[in-house]
């Protein structure tokens, strides 16, 4: 028998026990569903970490010189947090060190940064996100303004009290008028706002528009730090990788000199670019991967299982009929072909309607949660396959036995 005719064959058979054929595709719907769904998340969870999360909070071919790192997530002993909070600070007297060190071709910002009690007379106070910064920050971090303008260089330099704000402390500072040329305060202070930053999103339904943002060199960076002196860090960007690394090992002897660290010693300070930072998530991807495909299997082995009972009984409801084919001329690979091609069709067409399900389940998931998804090509073709095996090992022993059947006996066969 032809496989196109025996496949036309299992539909008329799935067609004709519709009841039977859908208790039968169910569990293996299920499995894949879940498959499709839960690796998606986890996709895209992946590509909103490595494009979108960190490219917001570091810049691309930068590094960040802090006490110790910002991301700090996964294996990090009390002995090794310990270590960091003793660590010396980055201080305003490193900066121009550091800069007279850098290569052509790199820009830089310091900053310090902490929440801190905003006040304007158009709204109730309410704590946001406060940078102090010198240096290229608008820049590096290629944020416009919506209105107004960024500080001018003279303004960074002087220290004046003018202030950028995002669009969050825009709304609820400012709700009914514009507020550039208008003041908010901090540390008792009045502060002119000059611009309005784009809307920078958010990051896992936390809002990142929520900030102020001042020049170094105006009274708030001594509420940010009150350690006379300290800063949170020094941001290089650079051109491209070659230069960046070139900077690195740079900043890195100028600060080691600076501390006076022998050549035995560890760094007492931190480096930290954006693939750095992701080295903790690359590591809970791998197990997100593996949990995303090893527990909706699950489901699919049940499904495996249910498959392989009902075609044990499609085989015995079906021995005349196996009895009439064999005594026509049927050999047993005919026979064995045919409950294998039935038992993978309903795999198939479970798994097609899995991963319908499951496309819609990732959208519903984006649509009513923070949780971003991707939904991948290569999880399709898993399903695909995963779905196709399931029939076919599940339909082997069924398969087999229907083709030792004896013809006489199974003419027998009421």
């Amino acid at each position: 028998m032809k496989f196109v005719d025996a496949f036309w064959l299992a539909l008329s058979q799935i067609r004709v026990q519709k009841l039977k054929s859908f208790f039968t595709i169910i569990g293996v719907t299920i499995g894949v569903m879940f498959l499709i769904a839960i690796i998606s998340v986890v996709e895209g969870m992946n590509h909103y970490m490595e494009h979108d999360f960190i490219g917001k909070l570091v810049a691309i071919n930068s590094f960040e010189l802090r006490h110790h790192p910002y991301f700090a997530a996964g294996d990090v002993t009390p002995a090794q947090w310990t270590e960091w909070n003793h660590r010396p600070r980055v201080k305003e007297d490193d900066l121009h060190p550091v800069v007279d060190a850098l290569p052509p071709g790199t820009s830089w910002y310091m900053m310090s940064e902490d929440n801190l009690e905003i006040q304007s007379q158009y709204a109730r106070p309410k704590t946001a996100f406060v940078d102090a910064v010198t240096g290229q920050y608008f820049t590096i971090k290629q944020m416009g303004v919506t209105e107004g303008r960024p500080f001018t260089d003279q303004e960074l330099e002087t220290g004046a009290l003018v202030v950028v704000i995002g669009q969050d402390v825009k709304k609820h500072f400012f709700p009914t008028v514009s507020p550039v040329g208008h003041w908010v305060k901090m540390g008792g202070i009045p502060y002119t706002v000059v611009g309005v930053a784009e809307a920078q999103g958010s990051t896992f339904g936390f809002s990142l528009d929520k900030f102020v943002i001042a020049p170094y060199r105006s009274p708030v960076h001594r509420l940010l730090n009150r350690d006379r002196g300290v800063v949170d860090g020094i941001i290089v960007q650079a051109a491209n990788q070659t230069i960046l690394t070139d900077a690195m090992e740079r900043v890195r002897q100028v600060m080691r000199v600076r501390r006076h660290l022998h050549p035995g010693q560890p760094d007492n300070f931190s480096l930290t670019t954006p693939e750095s930072s992701l080295s903790f998530w690359q590591k809970i991807k791998v197990i997100l991967r593996l949990a995303a495909v090893l527990l909706p299997s699950i489901g699919l082995v049940v499904g495996g299982i249910v498959i392989m009972n009902i075609m044990l009984v499609a085989v015995a409801e079906r021995t005349r009929e196996i009895g009439v084919r064999k005594s026509l001329g049927a050999r047993r690979r005919d026979i064995a072909a045919q409950f294998l091609i039935e038992s993978s069709a309903l795999s198939l067409i479970g798994a097609i309607l899995g991963i319908g399900l499951g496309a819609a389940l990732a959208l519903a998931v984006t649509k009513f949660s923070p949780l971003p998804v991707n939904i991948v090509p290569w999880s399709i073709a898993l399903a695909v396959t995963l779905g196709g095996g399931v029939g076919i090992v599940a339909g082997v022993y069924p398969a087999t036995r229907a083709a030792r059947l004896d013809p006489i006996a199974a003419l027998r066969q009421e």
